[in-house]
């Protein structure tokens, strides 16, 4: 037995969780009865698991030098054991905080967030279809019934923005980073907004642009491919949806993107920033490349802060902070539901990605997705990232309640409107 296969027997050995691991050679560690056995085809791929390195392990997966037998669900338990220092986050050190800085001003270009936004979001509009609700709702879910399933949680999560924002017929709204629609569409049909939304992919404007005509909405529903830098409309808005978006904005735009907000708005406007946020303070992250292996696949681009560090960043660009909900719970059940939709259905999302993809890349992205669906319901639920839904309002002297002096804004320093009876 090698110096390696040793290190691999002994962490078998403490692991808590049953794994078996078949070496290049054929032969097997670790217990028979393991529910997960992860076989190595290269054996330069049993570094990362012998050092930890989940992230480099996750590469090995995508890139066929490693497969894994058996469910999503069981391989997270492994994942768990082996994220080292028991998952407690990372402090980063200074040359660490200078280092993001600087790839994020890389990183962050107009033509750079346009060409990540469609790596991501432009594979493949039929993948998308077998995983997500019927609605293509590709954030968390708001489960406020427990026995409600995604559909309806998903619906339940349109309609939770939809009432914090306390929209009413005829006001203005727009949705920063508007997916396929589904806010845009349920604003306005149910709530009798006009709605603009703007997107930077291609496959979600030509979208959403016939649903729009299909609805026969045309009149008080548009959809603009563009940056959010770049909109600019005659007046400013009434109310403002951000959801799943602030992920992509990067730290070195965090005060553009908060000072955007805060302009388009209307005084006494509201807008709800809905978004993941590691819960390490001071920015600490979990270890094991986790989220170099998310980086490289699937959100090239993406950077997560601190919820205390966006509370900030938007109250410097002048808005007020007047209500803040963890949706934390939620977003491991919903991603849960992804990919048990998308395990459930492996062969015929292959066979969709092999319509726009080569059958490698085919094979690399499905491996990739499966891998990212379950490790970030399992980051949700072990605590070690968030989702925030904050809810702002751009201060102004007009529409204070009158028994609340100085509430400045639409909202009302209640939250009984939130679940009352419509």
């Amino acid at each position: 037995m090698s110096a390696v296969d040793r290190v691999i027997q002994s962490k078998l050995d403490h692991l808590g969780v049953p794994l078996r691991v078949q070496l290049p050679s054929g032969a097997k560690l670790g217990r028979n009865d393991a529910a997960v056995e992860i076989v190595f085809h290269d054996s330069a791929a049993l570094g990362p698991l012998a050092t930890g390195n989940l992230g480099a392990l996750g590469s090995d997966i995508v890139s066929g030098k490693v497969s894994v037998q058996g469910g999503m669900r069981d391989l997270m338990h492994v994942v768990a054991a082996l994220v080292p220092d028991e998952g407690q986050p990372q402090r980063p050190r200074p040359w660490q905080r200078a280092w993001w800085n600087l790839a994020s001003i890389m990183r962050h270009s107009r033509d750079r967030d346009a060409a990540q936004i469609r790596f991501h979001y432009d594979v493949s509009d039929d993948f998308y279809r077998i995983w997500l609700d019927p609605l293509q709702v590709y954030s968390c879910a708001y489960f406020r019934d427990p026995n409600m399933d995604l559909a309806q949680a998903q619906v339940a999560k349109l309609d939770h923005i939809c009432r914090k924002l306390d929209l009413r017929p005829g006001e203005r709204f727009v949705d920063i980073g508007a997916g396929w629609g589904a806010l845009l569409f349920h604003a306005a049909e149910t709530y009798g907004v006009d709605a603009t939304g703007i997107t930077l992919s291609q496959n979600q404007f030509d979208h959403v642009t016939r649903q729009i005509q299909e609805r026969g909405l045309g009149d008080r529903v548009r959809i603009l491919l563009c940056d959010y830098r770049d909109l600019s409309p005659e007046q400013p808005f009434d109310k403002l949806a951000s959801v799943g978006m602030f992920e992509h904005v990067g730290r070195a735009n965090m005060a553009t993107y908060c000072k955007r907000i805060h302009d388009l708005l209307r005084p006494g406007g509201m807008a709800l920033n809905h978004g993941i946020s590691v819960t390490g303070v001071d920015e600490a992250i979990v270890g094991g490349g986790m989220g170099d292996f998310i980086e490289k696949y699937i959100f090239p681009g993406g950077e997560l802060i601190h919820v205390s560090q966006a509370i900030r960043q938007l109250s410097l660009a002048g808005l007020e902070m007047v209500d803040t909900e963890n949706l934390r719970p939620h977003y491991a059940r919903t991603l849960w539901c992804w990919s048990d939709r998308l395990e459930s259905r492996l062969t015929e999302a292959e066979a969709v990605l092999r319509q726009t993809l080569s059958v490698d890349r085919a094979a690399e992205v499905l491996r990739a997705f499966r891998l990212y669906l379950a490790g970030c319901a399992l980051a949700f639920e072990e605590g070690w990232t968030a989702l925030y839904q904050i809810l702002l309002t751009r201060p102004d002297d007009t529409g204070a309640a009158s028994d609340l002096p100085g509430t400045g804004s639409s909202y009302p320093f209640r939250r009984d409107y939130i679940y009352e009876p419509r």
